[in-house]
Parts: C-alpha cells; sequence; structure tokens
C-alpha cells in the first residue's frame, strides 16, 4: 500500500509495482519498560498450534494456493502486452492506455507479492512460502522489466507536449504521475539502460534478503538464567522482557547475550550492511544523484535539511535527554547507569499486565476524540481478522501493517501482555486506518502515500492514547509509570531513531569517500554516537558497538529519520486535536484521506503542521521537557 519501491529507486516504471510494509518504531526502537513480570515462555508454539482468532485471514488476498498460481500465470502472460505500445507513447490515447495496464499490473502483483510475504513472514521457514517470494519477486522485476520504457519515452516528448498532457482532462487521473515524471527527469536513463536497471532489481535485493534469513531464521540465542535460576529461551521476541526485568543481573545476561551471538556473525552481517550501501551507491551514481542521502529523499521530495535539521535540532537538544537519563539514574538507586539499564522499570511496585483484549477495549477509549466514523473502522480491524497477534516459531521479528490496494489492511505483532504491546497495537492500527481511508477515498495512484506520512499517523494513535490513559490515571504510582513510559517513547523514538541516521549518514559518507567498513569501523563509529547521545550519565558499554548488527531498518536506508519527523508531527496534531476539537479533527480526517495526493510536506502542511521547519521537532522537544518536570515533581 506505500510508495515505497522495493526495488530501488527503480524509475523505470511510473508506478512502484511493490511495496514494503509499513514497519512499527517498535521493532527497532529499543523497548521502553514494562512493568510486565510473567516469566517468559519457555517453549514458543509452531504455526500450526496458533488459533484462528489470533491469525490474519489471507483468504481475503486469495482463497487459496490454486488462485494465487492462476493469478501469477496471468499477470506473466498479461506484462507481455506492454510492449504493444512501446514507441507509441506520442498521443494522449496510448499514454492513458499504458497507465491502465500499468495499473492493473500493479494492482495484481501487489495483491500476489503482499500475500507470499504474509505467508512467508509468519513462519520464514517454511521452504513453501520461501519459494512462492521468490516468484514474487521475479515476477515483480520482470513487469518493471516489461514497463521500463514508458518514463523514458514519455520524457523524450517535447516539453510542451508533456505540460499539454499534464493538463489534458483526458490524462486527469494521472496528472500527479505525470508531474512527477517531468520532476524525474535528471534522473532517469535511456529505454536501454532502464531495462538493464530493471533486471539487476533481483540482485539488489540479496543483501536484505540474506540479513533476513541470518537475523529471522538462522540466528539462535542461548539460553540463560532467569530471576529464578530457570534456563529459559532468549529470543528476539523474549529478548524485549528480559530488558524490562526489575532483576539487574537477568538483564545483564540478555545484553551480554544478544551482542555475543551477534559478534559472533559480525564479519558476515557487517559484509551484508556494507554491501547494501555498495548498492545504494551503484544506484545513486548511475541516476547522477549527489549522494545516497539525496537519492533516497527525493523520491518523497524531502529537502535535504529537513535531515540535516532534525540531527542538529536533536543535537541541541542532548541535554534534555541527558536530563532524563540522569533521572533514571537516580530512580533506579545505581551508581552506574548501563545500557541494560535504560529499560528497567522505575516504579518497582506497580504492576501491570494488559491482555489483548484489555489492550483493544483501551485503545477504541483513547481514539475517541477522532469520532465515530474512525472507531467504527477501528473496530471493524480489530475483530475481524486484520490482525496476526502473538509470536511463534519461525515468525517475522517486530510489528508492521501491510496491505494491497482493494483489500483491508493486515497488522503483523508479536503480542506480549504489556503497555508496550498495547502501544505497538495502536501505532500499527494507525498506519492500518491511515491505508483504508486513502484507498476509500482516492484511486489507485493517488492513495499510495509515503513513509514520511504514514509514521504521523501511527504516532498520532500512540499519543491520543497515551493522553487518554494519563487523565484517566489517579493513582500517582501509575501517573509515574505512564510518564516514564511517555518520556522513554521520546528517547527511544526520537533520540534513538536520529542517532540511527545519524548513523546511516555517516557510514554512507564513508563508503562515498572511498573507504571500506569493516565490522571494527562499523562499530566504532556505533559506539562513538552512543555515548556522544547518552552523555557522562551513561556507562555506555562496550557490547552496544554490535547494535548495528541487528537493526533491520538499515536495509532500508535512510528510513527510520521519518519515526523522529514523524513522531514531531503527530504531537502536533495531537495537541491540535485536544484543543481544538472538531476543527482540528477533520483536518486530521482529511490528511488521512488525502494519501500520496500531493507531495509529504504539502499534505503536511495543509492540515496544519509544517516540517520544513524545526519548529514541530523543537515543540516535541518542549512536550518532552514538560515531561521530565512533571516526574521530577512525583519523585521529590
Amino acid at each position: 500500500m506505500k510508495s515505497i519501491s522495493l526495488i530501488p529507486l527503480l524509475l523505470s516504471s511510473t508506478l512502484l509495482i511493490t511495496a514494503l510494509p509499513t514497519e512499527a518504531a517498535s521493532d527497532i526502537r529499543s523497548p521502553a519498560h514494562s512493568t510486565q513480570r510473567r516469566i517468559p515462555m519457555t517453549t514458543i508454539p509452531k504455526r500450526s498450534e496458533v488459533l484462528s482468532e489470533n491469525s490474519w485471514q489471507l483468504e481475503d488476498l486469495f482463497s487459496n494456493q490454486q488462485e494465487w498460481d492462476t493469478t501469477y500465470e496471468e499477470l506473466k502472460k498479461l506484462k507481455n502486452k506492454a510492449a504493444n505500445f512501446e514507441g507509441k507513447l506520442n498521443t494522449p490515447e496510448n499514454v492513458k492506455a499504458v497507465f491502465a495496464l500499468e495499473d492493473d499490473l500493479s494492482l495484481r502483483i501487489e495483491r500476489l507479492y503482499v500475500y507470499a510475504h504474509l505467508s512467508h513472514d509468519q513462519d520464514t521457514t517454511n521452504p513453501t512460502y520461501q519459494a512462492l517470494v521468490q516468484k514474487a519477486k521475479k515476477l515483480s522485476v520482470e513487469v518493471s522489466e516489461a514497463l521500463s520504457f514508458i518514463t523514458p519515452e514519455i520524457l523524450a516528448l517535447p516539453e510542451q507536449e508533456l505540460d499539454s498532457y499534464i493538463n489534458n482532462p483526458e490524462l486527469a487521473d494521472y496528472k500527479f504521475t505525470l508531474q512527477e515524471i517531468k520532476r524525474e527527469k535528471a534522473h532517469v536513463l535511456s529505454k536501454t539502460e532502464e531495462a538493464l536497471l530493471a533486471q539487476v532489481g533481483n540482485l539488489s535485493q540479496a543483501p536484505q534478503q540474506i540479513f533476513g534469513m541470518i537475523n529471522n531464521a538462522d540466528m539462535k540465542f542461548p539460553k540463560i538464567k532467569d530471576e529464578h535460576g530457570k534456563e529459559v529461551e532468549l529470543t528476539h521476541g523474549s529478548y524485549i522482557q528480559f530488558l524490562e526485568n526489575p532483576n539487574r543481573e537477568v538483564r545483564e545476561r540478555a545484553f551480554k547475550a544478544v551482542y555475543e551471538t551477534y559478534s559472533k556473525q559480525k564479519n558476515t552481517i557487517a559484509a551484508t550492511l556494507s554491501a547494501n550501501i555498495n548498492k545504494n551507491m551503484f544506484y545513486s551514481r548511475v541516476r547522477k544523484y549527489p549522494s545516497v542521502l539525496e537519492m533516497s529523499l527525493y523520491g518523497d521530495n524531502i529537502p535535504k535539511e529537513v535531515y540535516t535539521n532534525l540531527i542538529d535540532t536533536i543535537h541541541e537538544s542532548l541535554p534534555l535527554l541527558q536530563r532524563y537519563l540522569k533521572l533514571r539514574k537516580k530512580l533506579l538507586g545505581v551508581d552506574e547507569l548501563h545500557m541494560y539499564d535504560l529499560f528497567a522499570p522505575l516504579v518497582e511496585e506497580y504492576k501491570w499486565d494488559i491482555s489483548y483484549d484489555e489492550a483493544k477495549e483501551m485503545l477504541m477509549e483513547g481514539l475517541k476524540p477522532l469520532g465515530d466514523n474512525y472507531l467504527k473502522v477501528l473496530q471493524e480491524g480489530l475483530n475481524n481478522r486484520w490482525i496476526d497477534v502473538y509470536e511463534n516459531e519461525g515468525k517475522r521479528t517486530g510489528a508492521y501493517s501491510w496491505g494491497a490496494y482493494g483489500t483491508h489492511p493486515y497488522v503483523l505483532l508479536n503480542h506480549k501482555d504489556n503497555l508496550n504491546s498495547m502501544f505497538t497495537l495502536a501505532h500499527e492500527m494507525g498506519h492500518a486506518l491511515h491505508s483504508y481511508f486513502s484507498d476509500e477515498h482516492l484511486k489507485y495512484r493517488d492513495a499510495q502515500y509515503t513513509i514520511f506520512l504514514a509514521e504521523v499517523a501511527s504516532t498520532t494513535n500512540e499519543a491520543l492514547l497515551m493522553d487518554y490513559l494519563l487523565k484517566k490515571s489517579a493513582d500517582p504510582k501509575q501517573k509515574l509509570y505512564l510518564l516514564t513510559y511517555y518520556a522513554d517513547q521520546f528517547r527511544t523514538t526520537v533520540f534513538r531513531q536520529t542517532m540511527f541516521a545519524e548513523f546511516e549518514k555517516i557510514v554512507h559518507e564513508h563508503a562515498e569517500a572511498g573507504n571500506s567498513l569493516t565490522p571494527q569501523e562499523l562499530s566504532q563509529i556505533y559506539y562513538d554516537l552512543n555515548v556522544k547521545y547518552h552523555g557522562k550519565e551513561m556507562t555506555v558499554d562496550q557490547d552496544i558497538e554490535m547494535e548495528w548488527a541487528r537493526i533491520p531498518h538499515f536495509y532500508t536506508s535512510f528510513y527510520v529519520y521519518k519515526y523522529a519527523t514523524g513522531f514531531s508531527a503527530a504531537t502536533s496534531f495531537s495537541k491540535q486535536i485536544l484543543d481544538e476539537g472538531q476543527p482540528a479533527v477533520d483536518r486530521y480526517l482529511g490528511f488521512l484521506r488525502s494519501g500520496g495526493s500531493d507531495y509529504s510536506i504539502n499534505i503536511l502542511k495543509k492540515a496544519g503542521v509544517d516540517m520544513s521547519s524545526p519548529e514541530p521537532i523543537r515543540k516535541a522537544m518542549s512536550v518532552f521537557e514538560e515531561l521530565i518536570e512533571q516526574m521530577e515533581q512525583l519523585t521529590k
């Protein structure tokens, strides 16, 4: 549903054929603390043991494998019809017809691709779905290759003729597409070169695929002892709970076990990350961009200053982060604050287990300010198997929202009965309903919103839920617990994601300057950033130098900064909704219905948030400061 191409910057086609899932920050930001106290499961259920009501209903995409196979064969034939238009895009009629064919191919292959990936992600060890994903990817590349002549041919038109197409009423549905093609002119190659790049698409996916298999299927963590001395399994999912454990020795054991495991794979993972960076540089140079960063921002038409302003503005605010860490150190009563202490509960006596059903109920209450229409769709998604809820063997880690135009969105969770999982649910349903409203109100092309916008919708949900919980709370311990959780969201979603963004910027610039990226160099860069961000209040454990190796989003380069900008925009939206009521709700729902019908910066500006300025980030930082002040008052 989202306009992020799986084949990076493959501008050979005017439409992005396949899309990546919109992922929750929760799978890459460090978890905020939770007082979930249950002992982690000693065994993880097999996929066959998962109850149907806790799984997503993939039959809404394809009723069975046979239907998928039939569609696959139909598309292999349909893509050949594109050749009928090659060399003939010199009339409005032919341009309209080839766009219609492209829409048909894109819509149907998107559904194929999403079904294959959702099936694979529910059990990454299943060879049937591994093969299905490969088939879908291969066909996607073939379709891109078949359509690769469209953009170069249209750009070869005289500028006056292209402008006449842009303003032609018969091509009104494709006006924004044509405007985008014109904007891309400096970065689009000849037909032959575009066809060649389309064929490179399969190769370009290799680093991400290899990392995914290492991280999700092959990586095995050791068992560790819990606070009762019992050996329990350490997994991607249970790692979060171990870091939230009030027993410091348990936290340290989990922390060290995870990074020792990654350290054993450091050479391989460094090679995959370096290969991904080299791939990025290949595309940026071939397409004549000044840098990979500018190439990555160009698709969303985001000025480079938005990225650099974020880093600079957060640098200004590092004293606030370090003030919070000082408070955390005081509340934990420790002489030294270690990296594995960042997620420990600060309100040790307060216990709050939140079942999945309770999380759904609180989410419905918390999002009441968005109105009945929003709540009706939300309830439909919660109760009609849009969501795959719990962890099982081989299931992809983290959380995301994804789907295909014409069907409802899907949400992957790895739910634990804690506050963090409830906010992950809120986050993902924000993505899902953004997709729902965009799809409902717009045609296919205009509905494809950017990830820059997606993180606004997801985080607005979180902000409104937090406001509801804080207002409802009468217990000082619960209030401190919530304030700490909210402060940790600022720390992880704004500061941490900006640190990730700065790491990506540094390593890409390092490679672009002709330097190698060994595991030692990657680790040193990452360690130094941790020291810079956390300051003197933190004992930065050497183990953290390997954290770069476990961040999946580094394979979708220059993505994570959008969590920080999205959080800042969401802070502004939620404040407007709560302060102004219906007028702000109307603007916000208008934003959700705008999809990708204009440039991201313009859509936000129309809805009342100007991200071309550092002011939304500074406003978010002022809210963070207020939280710290409230916490300091409660703990005097």
